[in-house]
């Protein structure tokens, strides 16, 4: 970081790159605020920027994981790996279980569809049942919607 810059001109450096990052794509509070801090190191004017952000309305982590659950769903991959991978961003445990109970996917009908694409023959032994079920749980299935499919 240049040492000949200003604090308003940093508090207006960090402003115009969570601009930019949000223009990008949406974001959670805690990717947002890791960019900043890697990008600027300063963690006070970094929390500063963040509160502003959001003030605007443009940084939103409801909005970001209704956004990033509608996205998922659509990538076929299930509740368990779409929580996990919210959690990883910074998301509140309550706001996922709020984003995935708002969608209203039927999610053993979305892991038949993905399993008929991925496997489109009939199952011919324990084998391929077992690499069937492991290939579900990697995408984020449960056990209890994968045993209502199988």
């Amino acid at each position: 970081m240049n040492t000949d810059i200003t604090p308003e001109q940093l508090t207006t450096k960090m402003r115009n790159s969570a601009l930019g990052s949000l223009a990008r794509r949406e974001h959670s509070c805690y990717e947002l605020r890791q960019k900043l801090l890697h990008k600027f190191s300063d963690p006070q004017r970094t929390e500063e920027t963040i509160a502003w952000v959001s003030e605007l309305g443009y940084l939103n982590d409801e909005r970001f994981a209704g956004m990033f659950v509608r996205s998922s769903i659509g990538k076929g991959r299930g509740p368990e790996r779409i929580s996990r991978e919210l959690q990883q961003k910074g998301v509140a445990s309550t706001v996922i279980a709020d984003a995935l109970a708002d969608n209203e996917t039927d999610w053993v009908s979305l892991a038949e569809e993905i399993l008929s694409r991925k496997f489109p023959h009939p199952v011919q032994d324990y084998k391929d049942k077992a690499k069937r079920m492991r290939f579900l749980q990697y995408r984020g299935f449960s056990m209890a919607h994968i045993g209502e499919l199988m």
